[in-house]
């Protein structure tokens, strides 16, 4: 569990050609005195392979429709900004991953943010909730 509205992770994967349907641990936040969790994974998106990262709300959807969240990846004087408002966990995992309505950063890119000899996947997701008034 983590405290506080604000969050840096980092995925980290060796050899992530070999990566076609991976998930990472979830991270659960409290913040605003209620429960999110951050999911990371990588699949299939037709051809491409992609990694998604998307947040997702402990309560009914009336709820989350409160809260907005923006996510945050990149390297090399290269971002990738996400906006959104948060799934409620009613809604299942995989109508979340296939309406895409997350951080969605195909293979090429994560590694090219990850730096080195793209052997290794290192991405640095921040980002943050905040209430909508």
């Amino acid at each position: 569990m983590h405290d506080g509205c604000t969050f840096n992770h980092r995925y980290v994967k060796s050899n992530p050609h070999e990566v076609e349907n991976a998930t990472w641990m979830l991270t659960v936040f409290n913040c605003f005195g209620r429960q999110f969790c951050l999911h990371f994974e990588a699949f299939q998106l037709g051809m491409a392979p992609v990694y998604m990262a998307f947040l997702r709300f402990m309560g009914d959807d009336n709820e989350a429709k409160k809260f907005s969240y923006s996510l945050e990846v990149g390297a090399n004087g290269r971002k990738l900004i996400w906006q959104g408002i948060p799934r409620s966990i009613r809604d299942s995992h995989r109508k979340v991953r296939d309406s895409q309505d997350g951080l969605v950063i195909q293979r090429n890119l994560a590694l090219y943010f990850s730096g080195g000899d793209r052997q290794e996947l290192k991405l640095r997701v921040t980002g943050r909730i905040w209430k909508e008034e």
